[in-house]
């Protein structure tokens, strides 16, 4: 086991060697790290996995990912596990999880032809399943910290994730516009209104704020040569046009707090990065106004452009909808009855579905399976100590990856952890308005930036050899 692993810098060094010829080359690491590659991938493409069957390929991987991990530790004889503080709270929901299937709870119903409900859930399947999900992503979670762990791997995984969302915005964008029966022209959604290859376009604009957030971190690092930062412009248009044209107005409020915080963080720089580039503040300031203002142009024209004016209507809440919070608010009344009513370990997880029958005072018509607010939901699934969970993971995440960006040496490093910041703040905020996180895609794709946000770069001191 070792400990979380810190930059250690020697003035005067070069460059860092490779940490081990045969950890570089172990083919066994290779597959880990191919696998936390293939997993956000293939839960992406596979309508964002939130289909059984694609929760039971993931759950192969995943279990062919610890094989790996296993058999790499046994080969170098040393079974690494980063110490990294978010995933106490992360296994501390998982054991929340547990102690909900327990039988704890009297049974007590003699008119029923079946046995009631024992545990403390109200559902015990669905918890079950959330709770399988929960450990799959924790193992994901904790290899991820293990695997990407120096500056390439990091920087690799940066720029695979920027391409990768770039060319699912345009595909994205390219779907809507020919305007199929359903996704890849196959897939029909008579409930929901897809985008790109997702089933709720609202969670594809959340993943869309994720990759923009990193993409505006490199680019405002300045980290990148000027001839690659037209590319990171490219992609950013592309992203910010697909979550423009799904009209999810929690995506647009996400994608300007993303922009807000990437810029600023960008701009701050270290006490001795600013006294080297004194001279150059003031217009680098103005090019980063104009910048934001030339986007934003550039942005609504692309969406007039390409016939998106009504979803950019909605997004901005111009609409002749009677109830501008589309049932939200009725939905967060009941969640918080939910949870008046079972406030220390909730309903169960997965459970809001199963208990809002109970609460609610419409004409039962649609079936609600959310609370369309996760920080409600988990209030009234978990109650205060599945709170308390989630609560301590997003102050470990700002307090970690705030740290990384102030104690960080290498501008590029600097870029990625302001970039991944930005794109988790805004999935925090969509989930304030929606549940983008519930969508197996998204939670990947959300712990790689993490990852991306608080891992520490390990640069192990030189072999030198003594002389007198």
């Amino acid at each position: 086991m070792t400990n979380e692993s810190r930059e250690i810098e020697t003035p005067g060094d070069a460059p860092a060697e490779p940490l081990n010829e045969h950890q570089e080359s172990s083919r066994l690491r290779s597959a880990a790290i191919f696998l936390l590659y293939l997993i956000p991938i293939f839960a992406t493409l596979a309508y964002g996995a939130v289909e059984t069957w694609a929760f039971g390929f993931i759950s192969l991987l995943t279990g062919l990912l610890v094989l790996f991990w296993i058999a790499d530790s046994l080969f170098k004889r040393e079974f690494r596990i980063d110490t990294n503080l978010l995933q106490v709270p992360f296994a501390a929901l998982v054991a929340v999880g547990l102690i909900q299937l327990l039988p704890l709870r009297a049974a007590n119903a003699p008119s029923l032809s079946i046995p009631a409900v024992s545990s403390l859930s109200a559902n015990p399947y669905a918890t079950r399943v959330a709770v399988i999900q929960l450990i799959a992503q924790l193992v994901f979670f904790a290899a991820a910290f293990v695997f990407f762990d120096n500056s390439r791997r990091i920087k690799r995984l940066s720029i695979g994730f920027v391409i990768f969302a770039s060319l699912l915005a345009f595909f994205g964008i390219l779907q809507w516009l020919a305007n199929p029966q359903g996704i890849y022209g196959w897939r029909p959604t008579p409930q929901a209104i897809p985008f790109g290859t997702f089933v709720n376009q609202h969670h594809f604009a959340a993943l869309m704020e994720m990759s923009i957030g990193l993409t505006l971190g490199l680019l405002f690092g300045g980290a990148l040569k000027k001839d690659k930062r037209l590319l990171l412009v490219i992609g950013a248009v592309l992203m910010a046009s697909a979550v423009a044209l799904t009209g999810s107005r929690g995506g647009l409020l996400s994608m300007l707090i993303v922009a807000i915080i990437a810029a600023f963080l960008g701009y701050v720089r270290r006490p001795d990065a600013e006294e080297s580039e004194a001279p150059s503040r003031i217009p680098r300031k103005v090019a980063l106004v104009g910048f934001g203002v030339g986007f934003a142009v550039l942005l609504v024209a692309m969406v007039v452009f390409l016939g998106g004016d009504a979803s950019l209507m909605r997004g901005v809440g111009i609409t002749n909808q009677a109830d501008f919070s589309s049932g939200r608010l009725h939905f967060w009344s009941v969640a918080m009855q939910i949870f008046k009513d079972h406030p220390i370990l909730g309903a169960g997880l997965d459970g809001f579905a199963t208990v809002f029958p109970n609460y609610d005072s419409w004409n039962g018509t649609f079936r609600v399976e959310q609370a369309h607010n996760d920080y409600l939901q988990i209030l009234a699934d978990a109650g205060i100590a599945g709170f308390a969970c989630v609560a301590t993971f997003v102050f470990l995440l700002f307090r970690k990856s705030l740290a990384m960006i102030n104690g960080a040496a290498d501008p590029h490093r600097r870029s990625i952890a302001v970039g991944a910041l930005a794109g988790c703040a805004g999935m925090l905020v969509h989930s304030f308005f929606d549940f983008p996180l519930r969508t197996p895609a998204n939670a990947y794709f959300f712990l790689l930036l993490v990852v991306l946000a608080t891992t520490a770069v390990r640069f192990p001191r030189r072999h030198r050899s003594r002389h007198r």
